[in-house]
C-alpha cells in the first residue's frame, strides 16, 4: 500500500470512510426485490415500480443537489441529506403499509441523489491537484465495498431483512456524523484564488443560465445516459436469458463477482490504455463508449456460450472504469466554481438512462428474446461513441493539462 503515501492522509480517511459507508449501502439495494415480493407480498410488478420510482427521484435529486451546493454549502448539504437518508432507511423497520413503503423508497431515490454531486464536488475542491487520480480510487473501493456488501446481504437477509435496514441505517448515519467532523473548520475554495464575491454571483446565476451553457455538459451526459441505458440489459436482458437457458441464479450473480475482480485488478490495463491512446479525458470517454459496443456487440454474436458473455463482461467493464472516474474529473476541471450543478446534471442524464433502459429492453425480451436486447445495446453503444466524439470536439484538451475554467466560474 506505498502508493498510498502519495496522497494526502485526510484523502485516504475519506476513502475509507467511503468504502465503509458503500459497503453498508449494498446492504439493501439488491434486496429490495426480494423484499417486496417475499415480505411485503406484492408482485414482481410492484418490485419494478418501486426501483422506477426510485430511479425517477434520482433524477430530481442529483439536480437539486448540484444547484444547492454552493447556497447550502457541502457540509450541510451532505450531512443534511445523509442524516434523513439514513433516518428514512431506518424507518422501514417500523411500516408494513405498502404506500409509506414506497413513499420512503423514493425518498431515499432522493436523498441519495442529492448527495451524490456534493460528494463529488467536495472531492474536486478539496484536492484539487489529485482529484483525477482520488476520483478513479474512490470509485473502485466504492465497487469492492458495493461487491462485499451484496455478498453478505443476502446472508443477513436469510436471519432478518430487518438486520440489513439496520446496518444500512448505520453505516449512512455513521458516515453524515464522519463528515460532519471530517469537515469541521474546513475551507474549500481557496480565497487566493478565487474571491468570495465570485462565489456569491455564481449562487446567485439562475439555473437556467447555466444550462444554457449547454457546450459543457450536453453530449458528455447524453453518452452517460447511453451507457447507462445499455448497461440495464444485463438485469432485464442477460438475466432472464441465462435462467430460461437453464442456468441458475449464481451464474448472472458471477457475471458481476467478474465485474468487480477486474475493476480492482484491472487497473494497470486502464492506465496503460490512457497512456498510450487516451491521455485526455475526453478521449477515455471516447475509449469508454468504445469497449461497451465492442463488448455488447461480440455477446450479440456469441451469446450461446457463457464463457463469451464473461468474456464480454471484461470488455465491458475495462470501459465503465475508464468512464466513472473521467465524468466528474473533467467537470471538475472544466466547470470550476460551477462544477457542483453540472456534476448534478450530467448525474441527472445517467439516471434517466438507468431509467428508460429496463423499460425498453423488458419488453424487448418479452416479445422478442435476447438478440433484439443485444442489437439495441450495441446500437445505443455506438450512438454512445459519435456523443462522445462531439462532446471531445467541442471542449478540446490538452494532454496532461487541465482544461480552462468555464466562465461560470
Amino acid at each position: 500500500m506505498k502508493w498510498l503515501s502519495a496522497y494526502p492522509k485526510e484523502a485516504i480517511v475519506f476513502v475509507a470512510a467511503s468504502f465503509v459507508n458503500s459497503l453498508g449501502s449494498a446492504f439493501m439495494w439488491p434486496l429490495t426485490t426480494l423484499y417486496v415480493y417475499h415480505e411485503l407480498h406484492r408482485p414482481m410488478a410492484d418490485a419494478g415500480f418501486v426501483l422506477m420510482l426510485q430511479s425517477l427521484a434520482g433524477i430530481a435529486g442529483q439536480f437539486i443537489g448540484g444547484s444547492l451546493f454552493h447556497r447550502l454549502g457541502a457540509k450541510s448539504l451532505i450531512v443534511g441529506s445523509l442524516l434523513l437518508c439514513g433516518i428514512s432507511q431506518l424507518s422501514i423497520l417500523f411500516t408494513r403499509d405498502w404506500s409509506v413503503y414506497v413513499f420512503i423508497m423514493s425518498l431515499l431515490g432522493l436523498l441519495n441523489s442529492v448527495s451524490t454531486p456534493a460528494i463529488q464536488a467536495f472531492i474536486g475542491f478539496r484536492w484539487k491537484e489529485k482529484r483525477n487520480e482520488l476520483f478513479n480510487i474512490v470509485y473502485v473501493s466504492n465497487n469492492i465495498g458495493m461487491a462485499i456488501g451484496t455478498s453478505l446481504a443476502g446472508v443477513l437477509a436469510s436471519l432478518s431483512f430487518s438486520f440489513t435496514f439496520l446496518f444500512n441505517s448505520l453505516s449512512t448515519i455513521g458516515f453524515a456524523l464522519f463528515i460532519l467532523w471530517f469537515m469541521r473548520g474546513m475551507t474549500l475554495v481557496d480565497k487566493r484564488e478565487v474571491s468570495v464575491s465570485a462565489i456569491s454571483n455564481l449562487s446567485e446565476q439562475s439555473p437556467l443560465y447555466l444550462l444554457m451553457q449547454y457546450r459543457i455538459y450536453l453530449f458528455i451526459g447524453l453518452g452517460s445516459a447511453s451507457i447507462w441505458f445499455s448497461m440495464a440489459l444485463w438485469n432485464s436482458g442477460v438475466a432472464p436469458y441465462l435462467t430460461d437457458m437453464g442456468y441458475n441464479y449464481t451464474a448472472y450473480s458471477f457475471l458481476w463477482t467478474v465485474n468487480g475482480v477486474v475493476i480492482f485488478f484491472g487497473q494497470p490495463i486502464t492506465s496503460l490504455i490512457k497512456r498510450l491512446w487516451a491521455r485526455t479525458i475526453s478521449a477515455q470517454l471516447v475509449a469508454n463508449a468504445i469497449c461497451y459496443g465492442c463488448g455488447f456487440g461480440f455477446i450479440l454474436f456469441y451469446h450461446d456460450s457463457y464463457y463469451m458473455l464473461v468474456l464480454g463482461m471484461v470488455i465491458i467493464t475495462l470501459g465503465e472504469m475508464l468512464m466513472a472516474p473521467a465524468i466528474p474529473a473533467f467537470i471538475s476541471e472544466k466547470t470550476g466554481l460551477a462544477a457542483p450543478f453540472y456534476l448534478g446534471v450530467a448525474g441527472s442524464f445517467g439516471s434517466i438512462g438507468r431509467v428508460l433502459g429496463p423499460l425498453l429492453f423488458g419488453r424487448l425480451y418479452d416479445e422478442g428474446g435476447i438478440t433484439p436486447v443485444l442489437l439495441l445495446g450495441t446500437v445505443v453503444s455506438v450512438v454512445a461513441i459519435f456523443l462522445f466524439l462531439f462532446h471531445a470536439a467541442f471542449n478540446r484538451e490538452t494532454p496532461g493539462k487541465h482544461a480552462k475554467n468555464h466562465p461560470a466560474s
